[in-house]
């Protein structure tokens, strides 16, 4: 049984109770959403989701915390509300404070309770200090959501390497220094760590070498995690989604560290960040080790493994425009 619907966490405000004096919590009341309801979906293929019905407070997460970064806008604002919807108490984390409190705001009207916290996940000691924060006010962390990223568009003979350490502090290191804050908590609750990758996590992706290198340590680092934590009760899982209307490329770095205006090449169609969310709240409940999403990354998968060189012959094609710059 997933660990996450075996009783209540801390209500709001409580000291959170040592493990050992910890006592057997009850049930979660039952919701309108059904075992059924996630028997029929496979978070593994986007084209499957089912949408369970919605619950409000009454909902499968009733009062269990979920921090996510990188949440005031895209993927990250969409999962706020998706398990807000389900009763989870959110912990919205992101840099841009002012736009945090906004949605926060949103959030409240729509009957969910959560709170902003402001972070730049670069920062090791902005995060531990974030990540405390939300022990301190909810008592204990049940999903933790590593969704702040950063992306670069640009030739790696024209990238500079500032712009490499820029986006490995962001990508990886922010995700590693919210979990290292998060883990003892996530570990006494037996809870998830979600990671946002990409296509370009699992496959190469040109004109993007800075991303897809953040991408694919942050593979490494969290599968490998997973394989420590399991037996703790503690579940890892990697998020695939492919091209995502957000406003990720618009803050997309040049070779030269500024935002670039070099329009992006795509492959496939956009997904939305509610179908995104909606998959990644279902491979939670179903506990996924990964989730790849949309049918141009699962060919992406398959095809990078079965015959890379067509892959890459494929890819760069279709891409090639991105290391294209106009005098």
């Amino acid at each position: 049984m997933n660990p996450l619907l075996k009783g209540k966490a801390e209500p709001h405000g409580q000291e959170p109770v040592a493990p050992a004096a910890r006592r057997s919590p009850p049930k979660l009341e039952p919701s309108r959403a059904k075992a059924s309801d996630f028997a029929k979906a496979s978070p593994d293929r986007s084209d499957d989701i089912r949408i369970p019905p919605r619950t409000g407070n009454r909902g499968l997460l009733r009062r269990r915390v979920i921090a996510v970064t990188g949440g005031a806008s895209g993927i990250g604002l969409a999962v706020c509300r998706r398990f807000g919807r389900e009763g989870a108490r959110v912990a919205l984390i992101d840099m841009n404070g002012e736009e945090a409190s906004r949605q926060v705001k949103a959030l409240h009207g729509a009957g969910v309770e959560a709170r902003a916290f402001t972070c730049d996940v670069s920062r090791e000691e902005e995060c531990s200090e974030t990540i405390q924060a939300v022990i301190d006010t909810y008592g204990g962390i049940d999903i933790l959501v590593n969704n702040a990223g950063l992306t670069q568009r640009s030739a790696f003979v024209d990238t500079q390497t500032a712009v490499y350490k820029k986006v490995m502090e962001v990508n990886f290191f922010g995700a590693l220094y919210c979990t290292k804050a998060a883990i003892k908590s996530l570990i006494e609750r037996q809870g998830v760590v979600v990671v946002t990758s990409s296509h370009a996590g699992y496959a190469p992706l040109l004109g993007r070498t800075a991303y897809s290198a953040s991408k694919h340590a942050l593979h490494g680092l969290f599968e490998s995690l997973r394989t420590e934590v399991k037996d703790m009760g503690v579940h890892v899982m990697m998020l695939c989604p492919g091209f995502t209307r957000t406003n990720l490329q618009e803050r997309a770095l040049d070779g030269d560290g500024s935002i670039t205006r070099h329009p992006q090449s795509k492959v496939g169609a956009e997904d939305t960040p509610e179908h995104v969310a909606e998959a990644l709240f279902l491979g939670v409940m179903k506990r996924k080790r990964i989730l790849i999403l949309t049918p141009i990354g699962k060919i992406t998968y398959w095809l990078s493994r079965l015959a890379p060189g067509l892959y890459e012959k494929i890819m760069a094609k279709k891409l090639k425009q991105e290391l294209i710059r106009q005098p």
